[in-house]
């Protein structure tokens, strides 16, 4: 197989692109071996960033005996142990300078996939999206399926994970784009779409008529709040520290959801934002005065997007824009 290339890259000591004046050269043996390689590398991170093998192998959807025998046989070849195997994955000094060089060189193969997808005008290859867990708003869906119907060549992971790790996730290039929950007085650090925003409601089953909803108001009584790392939990807190307020936390629950049942059972008062609230209309729901800054739902996504990403962008730009 001969391929003429304008620069010149090696990985794994293949070399992938020539110097200008010769074609580089892959046997069929050897572009199995690289994909194969590659392959591992891509099960390298995919650990690290998981601190599993159970959910390594779920991302990247094969057995978790299979990404634990290529790891291993990774290990073999570089003749280093990569992980410490205990309740969770953790990287070994080795493995930290393993995974860096495997991102870059990742990341090199991504781009080379690029430049002929430009110059063909189909665009292929995999698409990480980001949603903060139990996220009720449906523009991302639709992002989606539109997505998927104009670019019908390019696979789409979608990941839930709460803001602040999705955040993370994009910043170090594990998710190409995120929908993620903020306040509005912070920055993500990334470039940003903002989607909604919305004051923060106390909902239960039963709030005297004549009291004035504030933070101080809720004094003495149980909150059910989303954890840390969410949008709706970094303004509560926030709002809490700025007015020297200090609230009985009694349950925390990840979904929206599980919040309000358990505020419609009477185990405490939730704090959701307005549109979560509307969902459950058994609950009495009000709006907490003194909490001015909202939540905010922005999309979020890496410095310099890959043409699949950039497609996606213009998706959710379009699902999310007013009708």
């Amino acid at each position: 197989m001969t391929t003429h290339c304008p620069e010149s890259a090696w990985v794994f000591g293949y070399e992938l692109v020539g110097a200008g004046q010769k074609p580089c050269r892959l046997a069929d043996g050897d572009l199995e071996s690289l994909i194969m390689e590659l392959r591992q590398l891509e099960y390298l991170v995919a650990v690290a960033e998981e601190a599993s093998f159970t959910r390594a192998a779920e991302r990247v959807r094969i057995s978790q005996s299979g990404v634990s025998a290529q790891i291993r046989e990774l290990e073999r070849d570089l003749g280093a142990t990569l992980f410490d195997r205990g309740r969770t994955a953790t990287l070994t000094d080795a493995g930290q300078a393993a995974v860096k060089h495997a991102r870059e060189v990742l990341a090199d193969a991504a781009a080379l996939r690029q430049a002929v997808n430009e110059i063909s005008g189909v665009l292929s290859g995999h698409l990480t999206v980001g949603m903060v867990t139990a996220c009720t708003v449906t523009g991302l869906f639709e992002a989606m399926a539109a997505f998927h119907v104009a670019h019908p060549g390019v696979t789409i992971t979608l990941l839930e994970d709460d803001s602040a790790s999705l955040a993370d996730r994009v910043r170090a290039g594990a998710a190409d784009v995120a929908l993620i929950g903020a306040t509005s007085t912070e920055s993500p650090g990334l470039p940003s779409l903002p989607v909604t925003t919305e004051r923060l409601v106390a909902a239960a089953n039963y709030f005297p008529e004549q009291i004035s909803m504030t933070l101080r108001a809720l004094a003495g009584s149980p909150l059910i709040c989303m954890p840390q790392g969410t949008g709706i939990r970094a303004v509560f807190d926030e709002a809490c520290a700025a007015r020297g307020v200090r609230l009985d936390i009694a349950l925390e629950a990840s979904a929206p959801g599980t919040a309000a049942d358990l505020a419609a059972r009477g185990l405490g008062v939730a704090i959701l934002s307005e549109s979560m609230a509307a969902a459950y209309p058994s609950l009495e729901a009000r709006v907490i005065e003194d909490i001015e800054v909202p939540a905010l739902l922005t999309l979020v996504w890496r410095p310099a997007p890959s043409p699949a990403a950039e497609a996606f962008l213009r998706c959710c730009r379009s699902a999310f824009s007013p009708q």
